[in-house]
């Protein structure tokens, strides 16, 4: 049996109605569209988001780990003022603290008399600068008596190291 229209429809069918049983191309050209589209707003958001990050990227590390927590937290609470102070603290150059810090760090350790880095662990009087040596003893008596005043000094410059 052959089919036939009705006769209230139009004889010429515009081109995006398909009949039945054909694939409907239309919905597939809307649907792969649809994927793209998608896509291409998430990598556009993704994108912008890391902007913060990618620009305190050539800043300092600490600089650049505060600003990428405050882009997770925009990211996983919506609040979108943790992204905005992000932004801000990528654009603004926080000075160098830290190596002055070591430095004069490194100065006092010197001052102490002991080599620079090793801080207050653990001294023994191998570390003691020879700025202050004990006075060779000239018997076996006084060797107590040199042992006591190593001993001392020892204590001193520990107590001197934990104040630095």
């Amino acid at each position: 049996m052959a089919e036939s229209l009705n006769p209230a429809a139009s004889h010429h069918l515009p081109s995006f109605i398909t009949p039945p049983g054909e694939t409907d191309v239309l919905m597939v050209i809307m649907a792969i569209f649809l994927v793209l589209a998608v896509l291409g707003f998430g990598l556009l958001f993704f994108r912008l988001h890391t902007l913060p990050e990618r620009m305190a990227h050539r800043s300092q590390k600490l600089q650049f780990e505060i600003v990428a927590v405050l882009g997770l937290i925009a990211l996983f609470t919506h609040m979108h003022i943790f992204w905005v102070i992000g932004l801000i603290l990528a654009f603004i150059e926080i000075p160098d603290f830290g190596t002055p810090l070591r430095r004069i760090a490194g100065s006092v350790e010197k001052i102490a008399g002991v080599k620079p880095g090793e801080g207050a662990a653990d001294i023994t009087p191998h570390t003691i600068s020879t700025d202050k040596k004990v006075a060779a003893p000239a018997t076996a008596a006084e060797d107590g008596d040199a042992a006591a005043m190593t001993a001392e000094i020892v204590q001193k410059r520990r107590k001197e190291l934990d104040h630095a």
